[in-house]
């Protein structure tokens, strides 16, 4: 049949063709489920993926702060080698104030005066991590000395102490202070 005047009326679907659309509907309803439980899921892994590259993150640049901080706070070990002012290697008490001072010499500027007589002075100064045995020349080394991080000695063990107040030991009454007056 070709045409159909508008007093037909459509018959009513058969039992099988209503179970057939029950069904379709049906498996249509269960894609849809299945498709929104995946998104969910795939929403879930990218949630965590991202809470673990933000936590990998946080756990690596904390890593690194501490490592920074232990480079810059660890004091570093420096041998002092006491020097002549031509660079020669001497005995360490010739660097050391108080040896200095008890024999008539002075201290300034990072050198070390002793006298010799006839108004001469030998003059020494520290070479931080340099190396040498006395009598020969330093080998390496930097007359600038190092951080105030740094711990630094001498070859025969003792402590070199560098700039800042109170160096000396020497209290503040007493002692060979200059002051004016007549």
């Amino acid at each position: 049949m070709r045409f159909q005047d508008g007093s037909t009326q459509a018959r009513q679907p058969s039992l099988a063709e209503q179970r057939a659309r029950q069904q379709a509907l049906a498996e249509q309803q269960r894609q849809e489920a299945l498709a929104a439980e995946a998104a969910r899921a795939a929403e879930k892994k990218s949630s965590t993926k991202k809470k673990l590259l933000i936590g990998t993150g946080v756990t690596v640049g904390l890593v690194g702060l501490v490592a920074t901080f232990y480079t810059v706070a660890k004091p570093t070990n420096v041998t002092a080698v006491c020097t002549t002012k031509d660079g020669i290697v001497d005995q360490d008490d010739n660097c050391d104030e108080r040896y200095v001072t008890s024999h008539g010499g002075y201290h300034s500027g990072g050198f070390f005066f002793i006298p010799i007589g006839g108004g001469q002075y030998n003059s020494y100064r520290y070479n931080y991590g340099g190396s040498g045995a006395i009598g020969q020349r330093v080998s390496g080394g930097s007359y600038d000395p190092p951080s105030s991080r740094a711990n630094v000695s001498t070859k025969s063990g003792k402590t070199v102490q560098r700039g800042g107040f109170g160096i000396s030991g020497k209290s503040g009454s007493g002692g060979s202070g200059k002051s004016g007056g007549s």
